[in-house]
C-alpha cells in the first residue's frame, strides 16, 4: 500500500512500511524513509507506484484551469477529492485525486488552505487584487529584462538614468531599476559603475564624487526651504570706527573685520568685529533648524554649500559700504604694548573696505602711507607678533606649513574645466595678523563664558586630539586654558551658538542654553562628526583636482619628499602617497617619481620611484604627519590625502 501525504509544506508519495494509529513509517519515492503523522496522509492507494503517481499527477494538474475551478467551486470550503469528483463526474483515480490536491496546493491565490485536504475559494476582491499584483510583477519582470538587455548593448533607459546616483550609492533594492542593473551586471560580469559608464549615464568623475557626498549628507538636496525674509535685527548703536576685513577674493561670508583707534595717551584700541546673525537667528527659529541640520558650510575647490541661505548671508556679511550688526571685542593697549582692558559690545559697525589677500603684501614690507589702512595693518601686525610670542611661551617653534589655493575655471563637472593650484606658505605677517587676532578674540570670549559659568561649545585639545565640549577645558595646541569658536557664525554652527550665549552675557540676559542643556550636548557631538565629514570631503575633492592638474599639465615625472618608509609627499601639490618600490631613505629626502596611470573615477594614482632628485631644488624640509591638522583659528592647514 502507498500513501500520498504532506511533508514540510510539500506533497509527496511513498510506500507504507508500518501503519500505526497516529503515525506511519513511509519510504518516499526518493528512497528516504520518513515518519509521517496520520493527519498528514491525504490519500492511500494501491496503484500506481509512488513515483508514477507523482508524474501522472503533475501532468494532469498542468491541464487544469484555475479560473474555471475557482468559478465552479463556489464560496464554501471543499475537499480536494470532492472537487475532483465534481470535475470528472465520477470518483477520481488516485492520480486524478492527487492532481487536484497538487493543483489546489499550488494556487494559493485562488484557494486558501483550511485544513487537511480542505480548501476555500478566495473572495473575488482578494483574487482580483492578487491577480493584478501578479500581472504587475510579470510586466516588471519583462521591463527588467528589457532594460538589462538595453544596458548590456550600451543603451540607457531613461528611468535608470534618472536614478543613476541613487542606484550607485543608495539604491532601492526592490525597485525595477536596481534589479535591471543587477541583472545586467551579473550577466555582463561587471559592476554598476562600469555598467552605467558603458551606457553613458556617468561621464563626469567630478559629479560621481560630488553626488556620492550629497546622497550621504544632503539626501533631500542642498536647496533651502522657503523661510521668508530674515527678521530685522534690533536697533543698535553705531560704533565710532571705520572697520575693514581681510579675506581671500572668493570669500562671500565675511565674518570678521578690524578697526584701530589711536588714543590720547599714545595707546591704541583694537576692535575685532564679528558678523552677528545670532541677533535674528534665534534658538527656536526656522533658520536655526536649518543651521542645526547643516552645522557648517561645506567647502570644495570651485564651489561650496553654505550653512545659511544666501539672503541671510547677504544681510549679515560685513560688506564694504554697509553698517552691519556685529559682536565687537575692543582691546586697549598702552603705548608700550601692555594690555589695559577689554570690552564686548553689541553694535552696528560701518565697514569701510574689504581688503583681499591677493592685493596685500604678505609680509607687509611694502605697506606705507599710500596703502589703504596701511598704518592700521602695521599696528595690528605688531600686536599680533607680541600676542603670538606671549601665547606660545614654552611651546616648540612652529613649522612653516603650506596652504594650497585651488582655482577652478569653467564648469567643474565639465571635461574642459581647468584648475590652478597655487601654493601659499603659511606664517606670513598677514596670515599671523588674522589668525592671532581671531585666536585672541576666541580665547577671550571663551574666558568670558567660563567666568560667568555660561555653557558653550568649547574647543579642547589633549594629547593631540581635538574635540568639542560644553564646558571650558584646556587647548594644549594653542597653549590656552580655554578656547572656543565664535569668529565665524555665518559659516559654523558652533560659532552661532556661542554668539547667542555671548550676546546674552553682554546684554545681561539669561543665556539661551542653560547649564546641562541636552540640546547643547547633542549639538557638540553632532558638530564634531559633521565637521570631520565635511573636512574629509574637502580633502577628497582637493585630491581629485590634484589628479586633474597632473593630467592637465601632462606631468609624467615630478619630485617629492620622503616622509617615512614608503610614504612621500609631492613637492608642488598636496598629494601624499605610498611608493611601493621606494628604497629605504631618510625622512626629508627629495626624490623623483614617475607618474603612471590616473583613474579619475576611482580617484587612484600609480607612481614609481625614478631616482634621487637633483640638488638644485628646494631644501628637503618637510611637514611631519602629526602636524597636519586643522588650524584652530579657523583656517585649514595642509591636509593629507593618502592614495591607497
Amino acid at each position: 500500500m502507498h500513501a500520498f501525504f504532506e511533508d514540510d509544506g510539500a506533497l509527496k508519495a511513498g510506500t507504507i512500511l508500518a501503519d500505526n494509529d497516529s503515525s506511519l513509517q513511509i519510504e518516499a519515492a526518493t528512497g528516504k524513509r520518513l515518519k509521517v503523522k496520520a493527519e498528514k496522509v491525504l490519500l492511500r492507494f494501491a496503484t500506481p507506484a509512488p513515483q508514477a503517481l507523482l508524474d501522472a499527477a503533475e501532468k494532469l494538474a498542468g491541464e487544469l484551469d484555475p479560473d474555471f475551478l475557482w468559478t465552479v467551486a463556489g464560496d464554501a470550503e471543499v475537499e480536494f477529492e470532492t472537487l475532483a469528483t465534481d470535475y470528472h463526474g465520477r470518483p477520481p483515480t488516485a492520480p486524478e485525486a492527487a492532481a487536484m490536491a497538487r493543483f489546489l496546493h499550488g494556487h494559493p491565490m485562488y484557494f486558501y488552505k483550511r485544513g487537511k485536504g480542505c480548501y476555500q475559494p478566495a473572495p473575488k476582491a482578494s483574487l482580483d487584487a492578487a491577480l493584478a499584483g501578479l500581472e504587475r510583477k510579470r510586466r516588471e519582470t519583462e521591463q527588467v529584462r528589457g532594460w538589462a538587455d538595453a544596458m548590456k548593448a550600451g543603451a540607457l533607459p531613461e528611468p535608470v538614468a534618472a536614478l543613476r546616483w541613487k542606484l550607485l550609492y543608495a539604491p532601492d533594492k526592490n525597485g525595477a531599476e536596481y534589479k535591471a542593473v543587477r541583472l545586467a551586471c551579473d550577466e555582463a560580469r561587471t559592476n554598476p559603475l562600469q555598467l552605467l559608464r558603458h551606457c553613458g549615464a556617468i561621464t563626469s568623475p567630478y559629479e560621481l564624487h560630488y553626488q556620492r557626498f550629497l546622497l550621504a549628507t544632503f539626501p533631500r538636496g542642498t536647496g533651502f526651504p522657503a523661510v521668508g525674509a530674515a527678521t530685522v535685527p534690533p536697533e543698535l548703536p553705531l560704533a565710532e570706527v571705520a572697520a575693514f576685513s581681510i579675506d581671500d577674493a572668493g570669500t562671500t561670508e565675511i565674518d570678521d573685520a578690524f578697526s584701530v583707534t589711536w588714543l590720547a595717551d599714545g595707546g591704541v584700541r583694537v576692535g575685532v568685529h564679528i558678523a552677528a546673525p545670532a541677533l535674528t537667528v534665534g534658538r527656536d527659529s526656522v533658520l536655526e533648524k536649518i543651521a542645526r541640520e547643516r552645522l557648517s558650510t561645506v567647502y570644495m575647490p570651485g564651489d561650496k554649500i553654505t550653512m545659511l541661505p544666501q539672503d541671510v548671508i547677504e544681510r549679515f556679511t560685513l560688506a564694504a559700504g554697509h553698517e552691519c550688526p556685529a559682536l565687537s571685542l575692543y582691546a586697549e593697549f598702552a603705548a608700550d604694548g601692555a594690555a589695559v582692558r577689554q570690552e564686548t559690545r553689541v553694535e552696528r559697525v560701518r565697514i569701510a573696505a574689504n581688503l583681499r589677500h591677493e592685493e596685500l603684501d604678505a609680509e607687509l614690507t611694502g605697506v606705507g602711507p599710500g596703502t589703504p589702512f596701511g598704518r592700521e595693518l602695521l599696528v595690528l601686525a605688531d600686536a599680533a607678533d607680541r600676542l603670538q610670542a606671549e601665547r606660545r611661551k614654552g611651546l616648540p617653534p612652529e613649522r612653516n606649513r603650506i596652504d594650497y589655493n585651488f582655482v577652478v575655471e569653467g564648469d567643474p563637472a565639465g571635461a574642459d574645466a581647468r584648475v590652478a593650484i597655487i601654493p601659499r606658505p603659511r606664517g606670513s605677517r598677514i596670515d599671523r595678523l588674522v589668525s592671532e587676532w581671531m585666536i585672541y578674540a576666541n580665547a577671550y570670549w571663551g574666558r568670558v563664558l567660563a567666568l560667568t559659568r555660561t555653557p558653550g561649545m568649547f574647543r579642547a585639545q589633549y594629547q593631540g586630539k581635538t574635540r568639542m565640549t560644553t564646558q571650558p577645558q584646556p587647548h594644549q595646541g594653542l597653549n590656552l586654558p580655554q578656547y572656543l569658536w565664535a569668529s565665524s557664525p555665518l559659516r559654523r554652527y558652533a560659532d552661532l551658538v556661542n554668539q547667542r550665549q555671548l550676546i546674552a552675557v553682554a546684554n545681561g540676559e539669561k543665556p539661551p542654553y542653560p547649564q546641562g542643556d541636552a540640546d547643547l550636548f547633542a549639538a557638540a557631538a553632532d558638530f564634531d562628526a559633521t565637521y570631520s565629514t565635511y573636512a574629509e570631503f574637502q580633502r577628497q575633492m582637493e585630491f581629485y583636482w590634484c589628479l586633474r592638474w597632473l593630467q592637465q599639465e601632462g606631468i609624467e615625472e615630478t619630485t617629492a619628499f620622503v616622509l617615512r618608509e614608503n610614504m612621500v609627499r609631492f613637492e608642488h601639490v598636496p598629494i601624499f602617497t605610498r611608493v611601493a618600490d621606494l628604497p629605504a631613505m631618510a625622512p626629508g629626502a627629495r626624490v623623483r617619481l614617475g607618474v603612471g596611470a590616473i583613474d579619475l573615477f576611482a580617484a587612484t594614482l600609480e607612481t614609481r620611484y625614478a631616482g634621487p632628485a637633483h640638488d638644485d631644488g628646494p631644501p628637503g624640509a618637510v611637514l611631519a604627519l602629526d602636524d597636519l591638522e586643522l588650524d584652530e583659528a579657523g583656517a585649514a592647514f595642509e591636509s593629507p590625502v593618502v592614495v591607497p
